[in-house]
Formats: structure tokens, sequence, C-alpha cells
């Protein structure tokens, strides 16, 4: 054991870890990123986060994810969890498409997907549950990112692109976030700044459009319009804005973030993914703890990489074998992730974040 996960956590995680470990009484923020497939190496940490150590939590637990993040976070804050993150993880998996799919064709498939496993019930479930508290980040469009043409959407990108490498704030010019929340508890980061922000109570009415517009992949997928209960416009990927969620998570300095990753590097926004010298910031990261799978772990992966998008070029059967070949192995991330817990190992495991 002590060779699949790495802690990472800021200053003011890493000094309470250190002197007292970390317990579900700690946890107060779940943070989950976008990044498509990626999550399936996620899959056995959720199960032992959510399943096992958080399952007897009787306080609020705030679940913040933007696309894929928020997707999984529906199937865990339902009131059978574990039947509808299988259902999600199975749905997710054998998704097919033709070999030249439309953003229509694509919608289609991801909203089977979604169907799969939050019905109107489960939907209910989610703004019933006893703890969990579900909060959606996605990202409301000015024009002309509000058109789905794609010589439109060429030039939003290359405009974003752009503007962001001089000034992540300037994506206002053609974006603004919209977090949809469980009205219940206000969460702590319910004032998050950085960018206009728009907030709207989930119902169930809109939680099926916001989760599905969290995921909203521009030329992939088509943009979903005019959310009830949210502004007008047209929405589309939460992570556009939001991908690894540099945000200020609690506000007023109470309890841990804990945020199960799948990378080595916390990426602000979408733009970001190839500007290496873009990084959160560091005091929205003091009370985070990062845990994500070693690079041992992943070179024993097949391929030697987590699922990431491109995968589609496999035969579906190929990918199919793949991706349930890591969702398997994942599980010892989850076993891993209990023993350092329980036993109290993290307290000597756990390294600081680099942004911090």
């Amino acid at each position: 054991m002590g060779e699949n996960l790495c802690f990472l956590a800021g200053k003011k995680a890493i000094s309470l870890i250190r002197e007292q470990g970390l317990s579900p009484e700690m946890v107060r923020v779940i943070a989950g990123a976008a990044g498509g497939p990626r999550w399936l190496v996620l899959d056995g940490l959720d199960r032992a986060i959510f399943f096992s150590w958080l399952k007897d939590s009787n306080k609020p637990l705030f679940l913040i994810g933007s696309s894929i993040g928020s997707w999984r976070f529906a199937a865990v804050a339902q009131a059978n969890p574990e039947e509808a993150y299988n259902r999600f993880e199975d749905a997710y998996i054998h998704q097919r498409y033709p070999s030249m799919p439309s953003a229509e064709d694509i919608t289609v498939e991801v909203n089977k997907v979604l169907d799969a496993y939050l019905t109107d019930k489960g939907g209910r479930s989610i703004l019933n549950h006893p703890y969990m508290r579900l909060n959606i980040l996605t990202t409301q469009c000015r024009w002309p990112a509000t058109s789905d043409n794609i010589i439109a959407l060429c030039l939003v990108i290359a405009g974003g692109h752009l503007c962001n490498t001089v000034n992540r704030g300037s994506l206002e010019a053609f974006f603004n976030r919209v977090l949809f929340y469980d009205p219940r508890d206000i969460p702590p980061f319910f004032h998050m700044d950085g960018f206009q922000t728009h907030r709207a109570p989930i119902t169930e009415e809109n939680i099926k459009s916001a989760i599905l517009a969290s995921g909203a992949v521009p030329f992939l997928m088509t943009g979903i319009k005019d959310i009830p209960g949210g502004p007008s416009g047209i929405y589309r990927d939460g992570g556009l804005i939001d991908y690894h969620l540099d945000i200020p998570f609690i506000n007023d300095h109470e309890g841990i973030v804990l945020f199960p990753h799948f990378m080595d590097r916390i990426i602000p926004g979408w733009f970001d993914k190839r500007l290496p010298w873009r990084r959160p910031d560091g005091s929205n990261m003091d009370r985070v703890v990062v845990v994500r799978p070693s690079r041992e772990f992943i070179n024993r992966l097949p391929h030697r990489k987590i699922p990431d998008k491109n995968d589609f070029r496999f035969s579906d059967k190929k990918r199919i074998v793949y991706w349930k070949k890591v969702a398997k192995e994942s599980c010892h991330l989850g076993d891993e992730f209990l023993e350092i817990i329980q036993t109290g190992k993290i307290k000597e495991k756990v390294r600081p974040l680099p942004y911090c």
C-alpha cells in the first residue's frame, strides 16, 4: 500500500492534517473537475469516499462540480447512490457514435446517459438528500457564443484563447458563470468572485437541464437554451470558466475541501490548458486537499494513461474494454484511500500543494 495515491494540501489544510489527520467531520466541500472520460480513473476513489467513508455524515456537505464533476455528483447525491452511480458508469462507458457524429448526434447520446441514471425520482431525491447539497457550474454565453454555427464558434474560441492569454478575466466578453445551487443551505462559495456570476436555485424542473448544460462542450454538443429559473440564453460547458475550479471554496475559513482529481495540475479554465504559467490563486487552495493517482499507478494502466476523449478513435469494443479495465483498477485507489485515512498515515504522506 501507499504507492497508488498522492495527497497534496494547501497551507491550512496540511497544518490541520498533520495535527489531526483527516476525518469525515472535517470535510465541508467536495470539488469535481471537468475532464470528460478522465473521471473513470476516480471510480474506485468515489466509491470509497461516498459509499463508505462519508456514508454516516449528518451535516450539510457541499458538492461543487463543472461538466463531468457535476455528473458524478448527481449520482452520489441520490437516495440510492451506489445504484445510481452504477447506472451512470455503465451508460457512460457504453456510449456509441457514428464515425462522423454531428453535435446533434452527440447531444442525443449524452442525453441518453443522463436519462439512464437521473430520472424524475432521482432529481427529487437529490433535493431531499439528508446531507448532500449539489451545486452545478455552467456557462451562459454572450453573442456570438450563443450560436452553434461552426464559423461563429471558431471565432469565439479563437477570440477566447487570445483574450485569455492576456487576462483570464477578459473571458467575460464571451461568457458569464451561472451557479445552480441547492437552496436548502447557502454554500460557502456562494459569493465566488472573478467573473460575473448569476445564481439560481436547483429545482426538479431545471436539474436535468443544468447538469446537461454543465457538460455541453462547444462544437461537440449543441448549446442548451433557457434553463428554467436561470437567466435566459444559451448555456455551455461550465468548464469553459471553471475547468478545475479555482474558486474561493470556503469564504468563512471553516473546514476542508476534498478534491479527488485525475491530474498533477489544477487548470483554472478550459482556455488555460496550454498555458503552463496559469495557476490557481493560492488563497483559494489554502484549505484544499487534492487526492490523485500517482504516476506509478497510471503507468500500470492499459496504454499507460488515463482515459480521455481521444479514446473514441478506438473501436467501441476496444474502448469499452479499456475503460472498464481502468474503472476496475481504480478500486485500488479507493482501498488505499481508506487505509491511509483510517490508520493516520496521511499525516506523513500529505505534501504541500505547489500553488500555496
